[in-house]
């Protein structure tokens, strides 16, 4: 299915098509859908927005199966993974290669770092000592980190993350990066440095009066660059080729298509599947392509209320329009319902996660046992929450894919 289909594609179309797929599947529960035509799609808006010199990095957080994760990295051409939690990690350390490269996408504790290294899977085509890069945040963990690898008898790769405007941690001011490089100089039997991590999300979030989105990017640009001239004028001993200078994200991969951008390895994960945050002007070329659908299990031709008869004026007074309603498998996830259009939850009845309460418009026709559909505002927590990924080609089902472990 090519992308001008995509978008001639109409949501009554499409989701019939889904739903007719659905309801003749081997069961109805609630389901993840992983559309693969629009995520080529986003694969190739990606492709696109990348300069020769970057490369790119998967967050795994946003993709959190091992088979798509696989997927992305075939259509990408890419190896190189962001990997936030230690389950995750401890996963693919049994069935990545040796082609992989993996750095940690937050600073890890000291003990779950030793946890790691005392329960490596076994799997002869992957090192986690060449492989991983840890993110060290202070010089204190860095000296755990050094502590660790004399315990271990083995060097561990260390990547400094550099604080360029979000101020969520990290070395913000040369000074205290130049104690953590020559904590790292004075160390080289035990630790090797292998680059920077500088994420810059702020830029585009930032509101207009505090800073144009120009001037925060110059600003975050200008800051990494003082960290690299740092390290390549005071510290040549610790300088190569092959360091990762790693920044973006999805919310401003696009600012990082220029010349002023300094970094040469950028993650993004979230803008493959567009959950709803991320809805932004930055990534108006990206599409939807994962969904949350889920069974009709009764339906109600007006909505009635505990407490309250069908045709009581107080009824009509505090429920509006008297609407027909629905009850769904299940409910309350971090999503918004996206068809059929108009579908809202009931917020008199409340939320709930085994059986949610809807309501949608008169003109539309819902049967027990369609489905409705909803967009996650987030992947990397909500794809968790089911047992699997169904994976849709051509508006039909292929197959299931299976999530990473989580604890």
């Amino acid at each position: 299915m090519g992308n001008q289909s995509l978008e001639m594609d109409t949501a009554e179309e499409y989701f019939g098509d889904v739903n007719l797929q659905l309801k003749q599947y081997k069961r109805t529960i609630p389901a993840l859908l992983i559309d693969l035509d629009r995520l080529d799609h986003n694969l190739g808006v990606l492709n696109k927005s990348l300069q020769a010199k970057t490369h790119f990095r998967i967050v795994v957080k946003s993709l959190p199966s091992y088979e798509l994760v696989q997927y992305v990295m075939e259509r990408s051409n890419s190896s190189r993974l962001m990997v936030f939690h230690q389950p995750f990690l401890s996963d693919l350390s049994g069935l990545l290669d040796q082609k992989v490269d993996i750095l940690l996408g937050k600073p890890m504790p000291i003990k779950t770092a030793r946890y790691y290294f005392e329960n490596i899977p076994d799997n002869p085509r992957f090192d986690p000592y060449k492989q991983i890069q840890w993110l060290m945040d202070t010089s204190l963990r860095i000296e755990e980190y050094i502590a660790l690898a004399k315990q271990l008898g083995r060097k561990i790769r260390l990547n400094l993350e550099i604080d360029v405007g979000l101020h969520r941690g990290g070395f913000g001011d040369l000074e205290g990066l130049k104690k953590a490089l020559s904590l790292i100089r004075e160390n080289q039997e035990y630790v090797i440095f292998s680059g920077f991590m500088g994420y810059d999300p702020h830029v585009v979030k930032l509101p207009k009066f505090i800073l144009s989105e120009d001037q925060a990017f110059a600003k975050a640009c200008q800051y990494y660059k003082d960290c690299i001239e740092l390290l390549q004028n005071n510290y040549p001993e610790l300088n190569r080729e092959d360091l990762t200078f790693n920044g973006g994200g999805s919310p401003t991969l696009s600012l990082h298509n220029t010349d002023q951008s300094p970094i040469n390895d950028l993650s993004a994960g979230s803008c493959l599947l567009m959950p709803t945050d991320f809805d932004i002007p930055s990534l108006t070329k990206f599409i939807p392509a994962c969904y949350i659908a889920t069974p009709v299990l009764k339906i109600q031709s007006k909505t009635n209320l505990p407490g309250l008869k069908p045709n009581s004026w107080l009824k009509r007074l505090i429920n509006g329009k008297d609407l027909p309603a629905a009850f769904i498998y299940g409910g309350y996830w971090k999503a918004d319902f996206c068809y059929p259009a108009g579908t809202k939850v009931n917020k008199l009845y409340g939320q709930s996660t085994n059986q949610s309460m809807v309501n949608f418009p008169i003109f539309r026709q819902l049967k027990v046992d369609d489905h409705v559909f909803l967009r996650p505002r987030q992947s990397e927590s909500v794809l968790l929450q089911f047992g699997v990924l169904l994976v849709l080609r051509g508006r039909k089902i292929q197959r299931e894919w299976s999530l990473l472990r989580n604890c």
